[in-house]
């Protein structure tokens, strides 16, 4: 059997690097973003290549300056289009940062969805809510300014995709993309007045959402969508290593809580992509083994057509 004193020296390494890691999450990791690129054969032949961006679960505050920097950099990317998947702030006070944050990118063709948190303030929620997904309910938060959000999304182009169906010419390519409301918070429903196959002379189908639920994926993919993108996940936000994400918040596996996957539904397969994002919840600014990210996904043609 152990001794006592052996039993303590275990007891106060295990704090040691425990301390050690809560630092790390909150100092480091959390204000250390990078930029994950992708490279996926989704083109037909002989076209492409063409760029997305893909933005996600900012959760912007009025005095993250860092983060403001590091997203106008990304305007130097100059990428085709830009996929905002949602939870832009965390206060209407971060209404202005946002503003300065993607002035870089508005000029760009755009599309974007809302997340529960551009309609309400982030709430404190205990920890274990996460892992056993009771969080989605916004009532009694404060609402945020969701009309000036979408207009400053708006104001330089960018689409709002909710229960809409949009064409685009990019990088002479015919590009029809479909988005919905948030599933986390129940606003899918306006899948239905968007849902079936997409044009037959689309060169490319893209699906937009916030919450990669299993059901909405199962309809996009079913649809025939070539890819979908989404957030809301933050990768798990907290990731042990040989493990990976903790929870994903939504009935996704935890294998795809970030990065690049598949679907499949229906006889068909849809390319899969779920942003870990840029942000944290307001109580819990902190991120282990899962960095903040945006994404280049640079998409090029296929061997084989839709």
């Amino acid at each position: 059997m152990p001794s006592l004193r052996s039993v303590r020296s275990v007891a106060a390494g295990l704090a040691v690097v425990g301390a050690a890691s809560l630092a790390w999450g909150m100092a480091v990791e959390r204000r250390w973003p990078a930029l994950r690129r992708f490279v996926l054969p989704l083109l037909p032949p002989g076209s492409g290549p063409l760029t997305v961006l893909h933005l996600s679960d900012l959760h912007l505050t009025p005095r993250q300056d860092w983060k403001v920097a590091w997203l106008r950099r990304l305007g130097q990317l100059r990428p085709d289009l830009v996929v905002n998947t949602g939870d832009n702030v965390t206060t209407a006070e971060a209404l202005p940062a946002l503003a300065q944050a993607l002035e870089p990118l508005l000029g760009v063709p755009g599309v974007f969805v809302f997340g529960s948190n551009d309609f309400y303030e982030a709430r404190w929620t205990p920890p274990h809510g996460y892992l056993l997904g009771r969080v989605n309910d916004p009532g009694g938060q404060r609402e945020l300014p969701t009309v000036a959000l979408r207009a400053l999304l708006s104001s330089q182009g960018w689409s709002g995709l909710e229960g809409c169906r949009i064409e685009l010419e990019l990088a002479g390519l015919k590009v029809e993309l479909r988005g919905c409301g948030d599933a986390h918070i129940g606003l899918d429903g306006d899948y239905a007045e968007v849902a079936g196959p997409p044009d037959p002379a689309a060169d490319l189908a893209l699906g937009v959402t916030h919450a990669p639920y299993r059901r909405l994926l199962d309809a996009m993919t079913a649809d025939g969508l070539d890819l979908i993108l989404a957030g809301h996940t933050h990768g798990g936000q907290v990731c042990l290593p040989g493990y990976g994400a903790l929870t994903t918040n939504c009935d996704l596996d935890r294998r795809r809580a970030k990065g690049l996957s598949s679907h499949q539904s229906a006889g068909h397969r849809a390319a899969l992509h779920v942003s870990a994002g840029l942000g944290t919840s307001p109580f819990a600014p902190y991120r282990f083994a899962c960095r903040p990210e945006a994404s280049l996904l640079t998409l090029v043609p296929s061997p084989t057509l839709r």
